[in-house]
């Protein structure tokens, strides 16, 4: 046999350094986002359309409640490139200044109450007796927790408001006091519980109950947390959650539902997350998905750290 000579073997170790180098380039680069669980319909779709069109990205999805996801970055020292919160004042209260600078609103969303539609309260459930149903001893319903997920206080401000509302007094105590073992990290945790007969009914986002297809009922704007003119009635109820350190609380009043976005300060990849994120805000980008799957965007709203937002960002946003 033939022995390779030391110029063919140079040769043969060049072609391999530049397979080498040729497959590096072409890594992936990836897009860690921490998200709302209410959010992971639309994202997902933005994930695979994205990539689509920029094969060179790996956007890496990985929802939990909005508090939960901030805890991550703060408690656990998780890394990650954006994180997209179903209340905007969660990523002011818990990661501005320390891990984010700015914080841009972009989806509006609702309470409902949803069922299965095997229960046997979907056909009986209505905007004026839906507080009496769910008392009943034989009826299950679920909620997401307080201190993990906006949704979970979201549906204690709904409650307190709807005590007010239909001037029922100790109705709201009652109702959250029933069904405590039914309470779950997300909302979105709950869909299985409901699906598989578990409860008959569920707190969540009117978004979520129409992406799954389930029947619901619309409350009120005076307790649904929808509507921006009904601001300084919402103020007038009130939830506290667990705050940055262990013991401490954050007192949250009612307000609408506002989603925000942001990129953390020790983003990864921070050029690409800032690409994604001004495609995630455009109107021909993930503000139409959003729009398709029941969130109404607020594309460009007014945000106190509007000095603070990158230049490609700011037609986004309103100071």
């Amino acid at each position: 046999m033939k022995q390779p000579t030391l110029a063919s073997l140079i040769k043969w170790l060049l072609a391999l350094s530049f397979f080498l180098v040729s497959c590096t380039s072409q890594e992936k680069q990836k897009i860690i986002i921490f998200h709302a669980g209410s959010l992971s319909v639309p994202f997902k779709k933005m994930e695979q359309l994205y990539e689509k069109s920029h094969p060179q990205v790996d956007i890496v999805l990985e929802a939990a409640g909005s508090v939960a996801s901030a805890r991550k970055i703060t408690d656990l020292n998780r890394t990650a490139d954006i994180m997209a919160s179903a209340d905007y004042r969660i990523i002011d209260e818990l990661l501005i200044p320390e891990y984010a600078q700015w914080n841009i609103s972009f989806a509006a969303n609702e309470m409902v109450i949803a069922c299965r539609e095997e229960s046997p309260i979907v056909s009986i459930l209505s905007e004026s007796n839906w507080m009496d149903i769910l008392q009943q001893q034989k009826v299950r319903y679920g909620r997401a927790n307080p201190d993990h997920d906006p949704c979970g206080y979201r549906t204690v401000l709904t409650l307190k408001l709807a005590e007010k509302y239909y001037k029922r007094n100790a109705m709201a105590q009652e109702i959250l006091q029933k069904d405590q073992r039914f309470i779950r990290p997300k909302e979105t945790d709950l869909l299985a519980l409901l699906e598989s007969g578990t409860l008959d009914a569920i707190f969540i986002y009117r978004s979520v109950a129409g992406q799954h297809q389930l029947p619901y009922i619309t409350l009120p704007d005076s307790i649904n947390l929808k509507q921006p003119s009904l601001s300084s009635w919402y103020r007038t109820a009130s939830v506290a959650i667990a705050g940055k350190k262990p013991g401490e609380e954050i007192v949250l009043q009612g307000a609408p539902m506002v989603y925000g976005i942001t990129i953390l300060r020790n983003a990864p990849n921070k050029q690409e997350a800032m690409q994604f994120l001004e495609w995630l805000l455009s109107k021909d980008g993930g503000q139409r998905i959003l729009e398709n799957q029941g969130q109404p965007s607020l594309v460009p709203m007014s945000t106190q750290t509007f000095n603070k937002i990158p230049k490609t960002l700011k037609p986004y946003a309103k100071p």
